[in-house]
């Protein structure tokens, strides 16, 4: 072979090379001027919500990378839930094959084996599914404080968020839900070609890498944390602290902050329960404007659980401290709790032409009649708005699923209501889904509500006295805070960035959500809380801020004030905030089964005298270290060979061009 041939044919198989390669590296043709420009090339980072793995005192439920290490997978489109997998791969599903994909899963181990992952489509605020919910048909039923469980409060209920899944799962954002349908179509059309788009799942559990399987071995190897958070509660007008010996009877209302959701940061809960927040808080609003409340008979107390989807743990904790005389319930007691009244989902009652709403009695005593009646007398109020009251069913077992059963069992005479928009089974056919959004709710059902409960609490605090109608038509709900505070805690836009919030904390996200997360703070600072979430610190200051007392110097501060019946409001905004006289208080709220000491969190032994504690799960989250999801091409081991059969091809032809190369130069050498 002459060194011209050797040359030629060097050259040609570049050429190919460079043909072949160039599509596979060329992407779409923009020019790559950086290391991270290749990167972004190369991977496409998807905007999605994770599942997370949790655990209890007898295992673990949520989602995990199975192992310590990242998993990759060729993406496959389910059209149905029946559909099969012929190797490893992770599933692109459709939200409404959710509940059957994952019920199938659980029960057909072949099946959970090819799954290496699952993401599932977002259908956007517009879905056309008519029910998605993931919790169970009786929500957190070793709870309720009566025999018959079987009732089926939620009738959509799935139960597969309570299952455990040995493979990541992520919830797409709508954008990404469209970017992954036309990978999959990709993979489709490629029908075992050169390439194969593929997802790398990074959900890899500290509890999975350290082998602890449940709460009690977690906490003790430092590889999770209780799930936890604040609740607050205050009083109207303000309580002096100290003695609670010539105090009045308290009538307390009480709603709950935090929802569930199978994806730990789309836990939104717009009906339930955060429209019973907002008419809780509309309603504190609207008894602010009322003057002479020091004059009722009964001391109006009102409180916000946290942590209530996970075994009641804001309103059980709070019975606790009450018992032991913390000093986060400082100037009230359980024995001063007459009446409770709870305000449930109420964010559907707008079914027809007016709201109806339903009253769950916690038996019969007279005490909860009353409660009954004035709620039935704030409607009759009312007049042209048409609220309608109803007694719920007398078939139903008991109270629905609420923080009602906390103050029931802990004593079985307790006088309470729990009011709903709905009588035998939830009319929010989205409990504890994402998609319980704000299109799930009508403001005006909200605005009714908090209109209901406040005039019905002026009834019950003025007790047996005649009740002043001139002062009871003057209290009117604000409309448009109820408006403003649903954009507030249950959208993006404007989010926990409007002004409202923004005029009393400095938000960590302006994305809402309602998952009550982990419990980070020492408890013995309950006061002044470094971890409190954005929702649990709003509320504190708006209840702080409605309930304060008019007279008082309100100087500025940036944390405590020097006289003890003051709060400092406002105090992480910009210029500090003021002091206020006002009885308003942050409770930890966690499982009353674990216990901090020494820098550590320990299980207690279960306690006879605690009813909800003996069937307490105890719940826990894993530590991670990092959690992402990203989508890439990889090409088939056929064309990887074919690669290296060309670089070696060049490399021997490279070769021989020089060698014969070399010798024809020296041989032209010689005959000069």
């Amino acid at each position: 072979m002459g060194a011209g041939s050797a040359a030629s044919l060097a050259a040609v198989v570049l050429c190919l090379a460079i043909a072949v390669l160039a599509p596979a590296v060329s992407g779409d043709g923009a020019t790559l001027e950086s290391v991270p420009d290749l990167v972004n090339a190369m991977y496409l980072n998807v905007e999605s919500f994770p599942c997370v793995r949790l655990l209890n005192l007898s295992g673990e439920i949520g989602c995990s990378n199975p192992g310590s290490e990242k998993i990759i997978a060729p993406i496959v489109r389910f059209r149905k839930s029946s559909d099969q997998l012929v190797q490893k791969s992770t599933v692109l599903l459709p939200l409404d094959q959710m509940p059957d994909f994952f019920q199938r899963v659980s029960n057909d181990s072949a099946l959970h084996q090819k799954v290496a992952g699952v993401l599932i489509e977002s259908n956007g605020i517009n879905s056309n599914l008519k029910e998605l919910s993931p919790d169970r048909k009786f929500p957190q039923d070793a709870f309720a404080p009566y025999s018959n469980r079987s009732h089926d409060w939620n009738p959509a209920g799935s139960g597969i968020m309570w299952n455990m899944y040995d493979f990541p799962v992520f919830l797409l954002s709508e954008e990404s839900t469209r970017t992954l349908r036309k990978v999959s179509e990709e993979n489709e059309k490629a029908d075992n070609g050169y390439r194969a788009n593929v997802a790398e799942f990074d959900l890899v559990m500290q509890t999975t890498k350290a082998q602890t399987h449940d709460s009690a071995s977690c906490l003790k190897e430092h590889s999770c944390l209780p799930l936890g958070g604040h609740s607050v509660w205050t009083s109207l007008p303000p309580i002096k602290n100290g003695s609670t010996e010539h105090q009045k009877p308290i009538i307390l209302a009480i709603a709950s902050q935090d929802s569930a959701s199978f994806f730990r940061d789309r836990s939104l809960g717009s009906d339930s329960p955060i429209s019973g927040l907002i008419a809780l808080l509309t309603a504190v609003d609207a008894l602010s404007h009322i003057p002479d409340l020091s004059n009722l008979k009964k001391q109006l107390v009102f409180a916000v659980f946290n942590g209530e989807a996970w075994g009641y743990l804001g309103s059980r904790k709070f019975l606790q401290e009450l018992d032991e005389g913390a000093d986060s319930v400082n100037g009230i007691s359980g024995l001063m709790i007459e009446q409770v009244l709870e305000i449930g989902s109420v964010g559907k009652a707008v079914i027809e032409e007016y709201p109806s709403y339903y009253v769950h009695a916690a038996g019969n005593s007279p005490a909860s009649k009353k409660i009954l009646d004035a709620l039935q007398s704030a409607s009759t109020s009312l007049g042209s708005d048409n609220v309608k009251v109803k007694q719920a069913t007398l078939s139903n077992p008991g109270v629905p699923p609420s923080s009602l059963m906390s103050f029931v069992r802990k004593n079985t005479s307790t006088s309470g209501v729990v009011l709903e928009d709905f009588d035998s089974h939830f009319s929010n056919k989205f409990y504890h889904s994402y998609l319980d959004n704000p299109a799930n709710i009508n403001s005006s059902s909200i605005a009714a509500a908090a209109a209901l409960v406040a005039r019905s609490l002026y009834i019950l605090a003025s007790d047996d006295a005649v009740v002043d109608l001139m002062t009871l038509n003057t209290i009117k709900v604000n409309v448009s805070l109820v408006k403003e505070l649903i954009g507030c805690v249950l959208t993006c836009n404007p989010g926990l960035s409007c002004g409202l919030v923004k005029s009393f904390i400095s938000p960590t996200n302006s994305c809402p959500s309602h998952y009550v997360g982990v419990f980070l703070d020492d408890p013995s600072g309950t006061q002044f809380p470094s971890y409190a979430d954005d929702t649990s610190r709003f509320v504190w200051n708006f209840l702080a801020d409605r309930t304060a007392a008019s007279a008082g110097n309100k100087s500025s501060c940036t944390g405590k004030c020097g006289d003890e019946s003051e709060v400092c409001v406002g105090a992480e905004v910009e210029g500090g905030g003021r002091c206020v006289v006002s009885t308003t208080r942050y409770v930890p709220a966690y499982s009353t089964r674990v216990k901090f000491e020494d820098n550590a969190w320990l299980v207690l032994p279960a306690n006879s005298s605690d009813p909800m504690g003996v069937v307490d799960p105890v719940w826990t989250e894993s530590y991670w270290n990092t959690i992402g999801l990203r989508v890439y091409a990889v090409q088939d081991s056929t064309y990887d060979w074919l690669i290296l059969l060309a670089g070696l091809s060049i490399t021997a032809a490279s070769y021989c061009a020089v060698y014969f190369g070399r010798t024809y130069i020296l041989k032209v050498a010689k005959r000069d």
